[in-house]
C-alpha cells in the first residue's frame, strides 16, 4: 500500500474511533469497524486485533457488540477454525441495528430509572422545607421523561416505516412475478 493511502487508512481509523467514543461504544469498536470497513476481504480476529492494537478477547467482545448492531458479519471459511468478519456497508441496515438496539434493557432501564425517580420526587413535595427543590426536580425528570418517551416513539415509527417499506417492495416484486406469469 502506498504511503498516502496508508495514511488515508489510518486517519479513518482514528475517526471512526472517536465517532465511536462520542456516541457511547469503545474507541476500539470503532477502528475495528474501520478496518474492515475499509478491507476488501474478509479479516479473522487476530488480523483485525495487530491492526487495532487489542487482544483477541478484547477483540472478540467487541465483534460481538459490532455484530449485535449489525455493523460487521461473521463468514465462516470451510477447513479454517478461524472467524472472519466483514463490515456492513447499508448503513440504513446499520441505524436500523441500532435502533432495534435501542429496545434492549439499556434503554429501557434509563426509562424506568427517570420514571421511578419521578415518582419518588413526589414524596418529597410532602417536606415543605424541600417543595422548591422537589418542584424543580419534577419540571427536570419530566422533560427528561418526555424526551426519552418521544425518543422511543421516534425509534419505533421509523422501525415500523421501514418495515413498511419493505413489505411494499416485496409486494410490488411478487406483483411483477405474477404479471410475468400471465
Amino acid at each position: 500500500m502506498t504511503q498516502d493511502l496508508e495514511k488515508v487508512r489510518q486517519y479513518f481509523i482514528e475517526g471512526m474511533s472517536q465517532i465511536s467514543q462520542f456516541w457511547g461504544f469503545p474507541k476500539a469498536m470503532g477502528a475495528i469497524y474501520g478496518v474492515l470497513y475499509l478491507s476488501p476481504v474478509s479479516l479473522s480476529l487476530e488480523n483485525i486485533g495487530k491492526q487495532v492494537g487489542v487482544s483477541k478477547g478484547t477483540d472478540r467482545g467487541h465483534h460481538r457488540s459490532l455484530e449485535r448492531l449489525g455493523m460487521v458479519h461473521r463468514q465462516i471459511r470451510l477447513g479454517d477454525r478461524k472467524d472472519y468478519y466483514l463490515a456492513e456497508v447499508d448503513f440504513w441496515k446499520i441505524v436500523r441495528g441500532i435502533l432495534k438496539e435501542r429496545e434492549k434493557t439499556e434503554f429501557d432501564h434509563a426509562i424506568r430509572t427517570v420514571t421511578e425517580s419521578l415518582s419518588m420526587v413526589q414524596t418529597s413535595f410532602a417536606d415543605p422545607s424541600r417543595a422548591e427543590m422537589a418542584g424543580f426536580y419534577q419540571q427536570r425528570l419530566q422533560s427528561m421523561e418526555s424526551f426519552f418517551h418521544t425518543l422511543d416513539n421516534l425509534a419505533m415509527t421509523i422501525l415500523a416505516l421501514d418495515e413498511l417499506r419493505l413489505g411494499a417492495v416485496q409486494h410490488l416484486i411478487e406483483g411483477m412475478n405474477k404479471g410475468r406469469k400471465s
